[in-house]
C-alpha cells in the first residue's frame, strides 16, 4: 500500500471489521483518528472519545508519554504496546522519528529486553514453533492468520547479539528486524512474519526461571535438529511461496552450514554473515575516501572469527576480486585473531571458515602483537568483548597508520571494544571510527567527530525490499556487494568531513530504496527474478514502499 496523498488510500468500510473488532485489529485500528463519517459506517459510536484528532495529534500523544517513560525497557514495551494496537501509528512515529525510535526498538534496548522477555512477557507477536511439532511445522504455519507473508526473520535463538543463548526469549529480534524492514524500507507489516524455531536451551538460568517462556529443556543437536530446520525451511515455503527467508543470531556452529545447506533451495540468507559482511565492507569503502587508500593496499585484522568477522572478510574478499584482484591474494588481506591467538596455517583444530584465512606466520597470541606484527591499516572488532581494543591497542595503530581504521562492531553498546571517545582521544583524533551500537558525537581539539553506526539496518532491509520489488528466487553474494556499494556511494563529502562513514539514520529509507534497486538489478540481470523487468527499476522499487497512513473507509 502506497500514497503521497495525506488523505490516505481508500479502503471499503464494507470489507472492515466493525465495532469493537476494527479496534482490536492493529492493521487496521485508527483510534481516535476514524472520522464522524467512519464512525456511523463502522458501529464505533460510544466505543471512542467523541473528539476526533488528527494522525499527528497522536503522534504527538506517544511522542509525549514515551519521553516520559523512566527508562529505556519502559520505552520499549511502550512502542511494542503501540504496534499491537496500531501499526499504522507505530511506523509513522518511527519513521519519522529514526534516529531516537531505532535504538529503542533494536539495538542496544532490544537486547536488555530478550533478557527480560519472559518477565516482561504480555502478548505474542509472531510464531513459536517448537522442536516438539516436528513433522507438524507446516500444519502449525498455516495457524498464522495472514496468507500473504513475503519475508520471515527466524531464529533458534542460540546467539543474540552478542548475549549467548537466551532460547525462546530470542523472540525480540525476528520482532525487531522485522519492524525495521517497514520502518526502514518500507516492507507492508502484513507481509512480515517473525518465527522463532524453539529447540530448547543451555542456559541454566533461564531453564530455572518460572517465567521463561520457551521449552525447558537442553538444546536438540544432530540430526533431529537438522531435519526440524529443514522441514521448516520447505514447509514455509509451501504455505507462502515464494517468501524470503531471513537466518537470525543461529549459533556459529550451525549458521554457515545451514547457509551453505539452504541457500540454494530457497530464497534464504544469514543476516550475521552477509548483511554484516556487506555493512562493514561498505564502510571501509567510505573510510577509504578518507584516508585516501585503495582498498586492495588494506590489510585487515579482525579481533574474533564468528559469523560476523568471517562475513565481513568474505565479502572484502569478495570485492577485492570483483576488482581484478586473484582470490588467494585478496584473502591474503585479511587477518584473525581468536580466543586462543592469531590464526595461522600451522594451528590445530581450524574451522573451515577460518582455514581459508589462516595464513603463514609465527604464533601469536595477544593482540597488540599481532598490531605490532602485522601492522594492520584497519582492526575491526567483532568478539563480543568489550573494552578490547585497550588504549595501547588503538595508539600502536595510530603509530603504524596516518588515519587508523578502527570499527568497534560487537552488539549492543555495553559490549562494544572500545567507545568512540576513547577511539577519537587514544589516537589524538586520527581514527575512522564506526560501532556496531550508536555513540554520540564526540568534541575533541575544537572539532566535532561524528562516529558511523554500522548497523545491519542499513543493508537487510534495501535487501529484503529489493528482492520483493523483483520477485526474486535466490539471495546472492553478488547481490550483497551490490548492496555494499550503493550504500557506499550514499555516503556524501559532508559525511565524510564529519567524519561518519554511514548515511545519517534520516535518510534511511532512501537508502534502502537505492540498496533495493542495486539488488533488484543483479537479481534481473541474473536470470533470478519471477517478475518482468520494469522500464525504471528505483521507481518500481519506491511504488512498493509501505508509508504510514491511515486509509479512508469510504
Amino acid at each position: 500500500m502506497t500514497t503521497n496523498d495525506d488523505s490516505g488510500p481508500k479502503a471499503s468500510a464494507d470489507d472492515a471489521p466493525q465495532g469493537v473488532r476494527i479496534l482490536h485489529d492493529p492493521l487496521r485500528n485508527k483510534g481516535t483518528a476514524f472520522t464522524a463519517a467512519e464512525r456511523r459506517k463502522l458501529k464505533l459510536h460510544g466505543l471512542l472519545p467523541p473528539r476526533v484528532t488528527t494522525l499527528e495529534q497522536q503522534e504527538l500523544r506517544i511522542l509525549t508519554n514515551l519521553r516520559a517513560c523512566p527508562t529505556n525497557v519502559d520505552r520499549y514495551l511502550y512502542l511494542i504496546g503501540l504496534q499491537d494496537r496500531n501499526e499504522t501509528l507505530f511506523y509513522r512515529v518511527v519513521t519519522r522519528h529514526i534516529e531516537e525510535i531505532m535504538p529503542l526498538i533494536y539495538t542496544p534496548t532490544v537486547g536488555e529486553a530478550c533478557q527480560k522477555y519472559g518477565q516482561i512477557f504480555r502478548r505474542p507477536r509472531g510464531m513459536y514453533i517448537s522442536i516438539e511439532d516436528a513433522g507438524h511445522v507446516e500444519e502449525t504455519l498455516r495457524n498464522w492468520p495472514l496468507q500473504d507473508a513475503r519475508i520471515t526473520v527466524v531464529t533458534d535463538g542460540e546467539r543474540i547479539l552478542g548475549l549467548g543463548d537466551l532460547g525462546a526469549a530470542g523472540m525480540g529480534i525476528p520482532v525487531g528486524k522485522l519492524s525495521l524492514y517497514t520502518a526502514c524500507a518500507g516492507i507492508d507489516p502484513r507481509y512480515t512474519l517473525p518465527v522463532m524455531l524453539d529447540c530448547g536451551t543451555n542456559n541454566e538460568d533461564l531453564l530455572k526461571d518460572p517465567l521463561y517462556i520457551g521449552s525447558q529443556h537442553k538444546r536438540v543437536r544432530g540430526e533431529a535438529y537438522d531435519a526440524f530446520i529443514a522441514e521448516f525451511i520447505e514447509a514455509v515455503q509451501r504455505v507462502f511461496p515464494g517468501i524470503l527467508v531471513q537466518l537470525e543470531d543461529f549459533g556459529n556452529q550451525n549458521a554457515f552450514r545451514l547457509l551453505a545447506e539452504h541457500r540454494d533451495k530457497a530464497c534464504l540468507f544469514d543476516d550475521d554473515i552477509q548483511g554484516t559482511g556487506a555493512v562493514a565492507y561498505s564502510g571501509l569503502l567510505a573510510a577509504l575516501r578518507i584516508t585516501g587508500c585503495a582498498p586492495r593496499d588494506q590489510k585487515v585484522l579482525f579481533l574474533g572469527a564468528g559469523e560476523a568477522a568471517i562475513g565481513i572478510a568474505d565479502t572484502i574478499v569478495a570485492g577485492l576480486v570483483a576488482d581484478g584482484m586473484d582470490l588467494d591474494a585478496a584473502r591474503q588481506r585479511c587477518w584473525f585473531v581468536d580466543s586462543r591467538g592469531l590464526i595461522t596455517a600451522g594451528r590445530d583444530n581450524v574451522s573451515a571458515e577460518k582455514q581459508r584465512y589462516a595464513h603463514d606466520h609465527a604464533p601469536i597470541t595477544e593482540l597488540i602483537d599481532a598490531v605490532g606484527a602485522l601492522r594492520p591499516t584497519a582492526l575491526v572488532g567483532a568478539c563480543g568483548r568489550p573494552a578490547t581494543f585497550t588504549e595501547a591497542i588503538v595508539r600502536k595503530m595510530a603509530e603504524i597508520n596516518e588515519q587508523p581504521i578502527i570499527f568497534a562492531l560487537s552488539n549492543p553498546t555495553s559490549l562494544s571494544e572500545c567507545t568512540a571517545e576513547q577511539a577519537y582521544t587514544w589516537s589524538n583524533g586520527k581514527a575512522v571510527f564506526a560501532s556496531g551500537s550508536p555513540f554520540p558525537a564526540v568534541q575533541y581539539a575544537g572539532t566535532t567527530k561524528v562516529p558511523g553506526q554500522g548497523n545491519n539496518a542499513y543493508i537487510f532491509p534495501g535487501v529484503g525490499l529489493g528482492a520483493i520489488a523483483s520477485g526474486a528466487t535466490r539471495i546472492t553474494d553478488e547481490m550483497f556487494l551490490a548492496a555494499a556499494n550503493a550504500l557506499a556511494s550514499e555516503v556524501t563529502d559532508e559525511d565524510l568531513a564529519m567524519g561518519r562513514v554511514y548515511p545519517p539514520l534520516t535518510r534511511i529509507r532512501d537508502v534502502s530504496a537505492r540498496v533495493g534497486t542495486a539488488v533488484a538489478e543483479v537479481a534481473y540481470d541474473s536470470g533470478l527474478a519471477s517478475r518482468n523487468r520494469p522500464a525504471d527499476i528505483e521507481a518500481d522499487v519506491r511504488l512498493q514502499m509501505f508509508e504510514p497512513v491511515y486509509p479512508e473507509y469510504a
